[in-house]
């Protein structure tokens, strides 16, 4: 008995100190975080309460964090500068009318910034979409960029035709820059999907990056500056500030274990996956 509460004791001592190490083992990836919706009618995984989106943003400010933009990072590792202390960017995925209602007031209670990746096709289409006025009041204002989420939201890794492929991606890009009078220089590929064809054209029409869905945090040595990660903040209903502080300082240790979760989802094997645990 007393032998097994040693091997007990030092096993958790190793699993601790192995989880420490990883915890804090990537100090110079830069965390992204990826939002959808923030209202208080849905009630889904997509989605925060307005407290809930708060209670983060008061986090960051409280604990020091230093809120970029995509532009700001690539600045700084295009030419050599360096980033301040504890810098974060925030995104938003489709351009739902949310972004306007709820997250804008709450990036102008704390001064912050946040980047707005939007479905060009349906801006001002429905009333659950921001209009082109709305998006250029918030660009505007200094605190939120308007970017693209494509032309209509397709999986790129779909889109079989090059003509089509271009329309998405260029055309939204073309869609901004006519009614915004700025540059678009960043795309977030829908559902998190790409392949060689979606990077290559992604360069070849002017974005300076992309990004995608992940766990992952982003690093100035990334091979390829157009698949940049991104956390999501959702997945849960009872999404808490404590899940939110697990995933905004764990991403060294949550992303090989998400993408291991994936590996074994997509091989069949979904009752293994849901072993492993993801805040």
């Amino acid at each position: 008995m007393k032998k097994f509460l040693i091997f007990l004791l030092v096993t958790i001592i190793l699993i601790s100190g192995f989880t420490a190490w990883i915890w804090n083992s990537d100090p110079d990836g830069v965390p992204v975080l990826q939002y959808k919706r923030v209202n208080d009618v849905d009630n889904n995984e997509n989605t925060l309460s307005v407290e809930q989106f708060d209670a983060q943003m008061k986090y960051l400010v409280d604990e020091g964090y230093s809120v970029i933009s995509p532009a700001e990072l690539m600045d700084a590792w295009s030419n050599g500068g360096s980033l301040s202390k504890n810098p974060v960017v925030i995104t938003f995925d489709d351009g739902h009318i949310d972004a306007y209602k709820n997250v804008f007031p709450i990036l102008q209670k704390y001064n912050l910034k946040a980047t707005f990746f939007v479905v060009t096709d349906t801006v001002g289409l429905y009333p659950d979409c921001l209009t082109w006025q709305q998006a250029k009041e918030m660009q505007d204002s200094g605190l939120a960029n308007i970017e693209s989420r494509t032309l209509s939201n397709k999986d790129l890794t779909k889109v079989t035709s090059r003509d089509k492929l271009w329309d998405q991606i260029y055309g939204s890009k073309q869609a901004i820059e006519w009614y915004l009078k700025k540059p678009a220089n960043f795309i977030a590929y829908p559902l998190g999907r790409y392949d060689l064809d979606t990077e290559d054209m992604s360069k070849e029409v002017g974005y300076r990056a992309a990004f995608i869905s992940s766990y992952g945090l982003a690093h100035q040595n990334d091979r390829d500056k157009f698949i940049f990660e991104r956390i999501p903040i959702f997945g849960n209903n009872s999404h808490t500030l404590l899940r939110f502080q697990l995933r905004l300082k764990g991403a060294a240790l949550f992303s090989p274990l998400s993408k291991i979760k994936d590996r074994l989802i997509s091989d069949g094997n979904p009752e293994v996956a849901s072993l492993i645990f993801l805040p």
